[in-house]
């Protein structure tokens, strides 16, 4: 069987769903070029903040050299072990803890540091800046929006703390150092999120609230267990010294650890679900990377539409398994396209593709997405409006069905007319709709 146009090979492709599902091609152009304003200007001021505390720090001389050189290690180090979270989220758990305790930092040993706000951003900057380039010269594009918001962390918290621990004379850890700590850690974690979610939102073109809801879940354990990390570094290093940073650093690591297996866990999960939605293409029941696109335009459609993150997962796992019903057919539908099929046929398939899905026991919600997903706009019987999920399914499979992989604009105008006039009774007009928005970017 030939393979069409629209595949790639795995390295071609990019990762923008909830958890890197949905399919982006990626463009050969310098990551620094970029159709998103807000993570341009946030790249760009958290750059040059940072360029201007390097070449200050450079010239005024560093302070406390070798307390310095220790944390930019840590946090080089960190850098180079940041791992990828579900919702492909990239998190550096201990380079953050060691900007945060660096920031923190009021004495090592007893003894004093006096370094001021732009040799903590120069020296976190510079760990980070190390901790990429091995991932560089491997050819791994750097996720320069998630780097710029570790050191806008560390540059809040120290503008907020060194002046006023310079201020209050606050050389030793007390009840009120760590109360203080705590509320500013804790804010500058909403801030993260905030940005974060802004992000999250400009990328997938979803709304800021439903980002910021699902940025907030994801980050929460992580937040906590970096913050916690970084406050108890830097109380421990007026008593124990640079010994410190590395003992309460190895609990972080152990976490870290933890998480990375989380989430390799669910992203095998996940490519197991891909691999099985390649049956009916292999077997020839449906076209070449139909499931895949029908994926594709779903997860725009669903972001259109404000889905959270646990809903854009589940669409995804019944996209991509919404034909395989169709193994159960003795004869193939012509093309493999449902939409041309009897609505018995249609509703057959579904059933079907419903009960195999269903043997997981642990994907009910996906089943019943593929089980309503051929139902019309007001359900079947006493069931009601199928879900948003379904409705979803169903528009961009009918799409698919009738466009293909082919790139005529004559042809998708076309079709999308035709989805328009059955809105009255076929197809949800917000959902249609979604996918004209969708398709007038592209």
């Amino acid at each position: 069987m030939t393979r069409r146009s629209d595949e790639r090979a795995p390295s071609d492709v990019q990762s923008e769903g909830p958890e890197g599902g949905a399919l982006n091609h990626r463009r050969n152009v310098p990551f620094w070029q970029t159709s998103r304003p807000l993570r341009a200007m946030l790249v760009s001021g958290v750059g040059f903040a940072a360029l201007v505390a390097l070449v200050g720090t450079a010239s005024d001389g560093v302070v406390d050299p070798s307390v310095a050189l220790a944390f930019c290690l840590v946090i080089a180090c960190g850098e180079l072990a940041r791992i990828t979270l579900p919702g492909n989220r990239e998190s550096a758990p201990i380079a953050l803890a060691g900007a945060i305790a660096y920031a923190f930092l009021l004495s090592v040993g007893g003894d004093p540091v006096q370094h001021g706000v732009g040799q903590v951003v120069a020296v976190v900057a510079l760990g980070v800046a190390l901790g990429e380039l091995p991932h560089v010269a491997v050819g791994r594009t750097p996720r320069v929006e998630d780097a710029a918001r570790r050191v806008l962390v560390a540059l809040l918290l120290a503008a907020s703390f060194r002046p006023l621990a310079e201020y209050l004379s606050l050389t030793e850890p007390s009840i009120l150092v760590t109360l203080l700590m705590t509320v500013l850690v804790a804010l500058a974690w909403l801030v993260d999120v905030a940005v974060s979610a802004v992000l999250r939102a400009e990328r997938l073109r979803t709304r800021l609230w439903v980002a910021g809801r699902d940025e907030a879940r994801a980050q929460f354990a992580t937040g906590v267990a970096i913050s916690s990390s970084g406050v108890l570094i830097a109380l421990a290093c007026t008593v124990t010294g640079l010994v410190g940073l590395l003992v309460f650093s190895a609990p972080l690591l152990v976490s870290q650890v933890a998480f990375r297996r989380h989430a390799e866990v669910r992203r095998t999960y996940l490519e197991t679900v891909r691999a099985l939605s390649r049956v009916t293409e292999v077997g020839g029941y449906v076209e070449n990377g139909h499931s895949r696109r029908v994926s594709r335009l779903a997860h725009g459609i669903a972001c259109e539409l404000g889905l959270s993150e646990r809903e854009l997962l589940e669409l995804e796992y019944a996209t991509l398994m919404h034909d395989i019903g169709q193994l159960s057919l003795r004869e193939p539908i012509a093309g493999g396209a449902t939409v041309l099929a009897s609505p018995r046929e249609q509703r057959r398939i579904a059933e079907l593709g419903s009960a195999i899905i269903r043997e997981t026991g642990v994907l009910d919600n996906v089943a019943e997405l593929v089980r309503r997903q051929c139902e019309p706009l007001a359900g079947d019987g006493d069931e009601g409006v199928p879900p948003l999920g379904s409705r979803i399914i169903k528009v961009a499979n009918a799409f698919d069905d009738l466009v293909g992989d082919s790139g005529d604009a004559e042809r998708r105008t076309a079709v999308l007319e035709r989805l328009r006039m059955d809105t009255d009774s076929e197809y949800d007009p917000r959902v249609v709709e979604a996918l004209a928005g969708i398709l007038n970017r592209s």
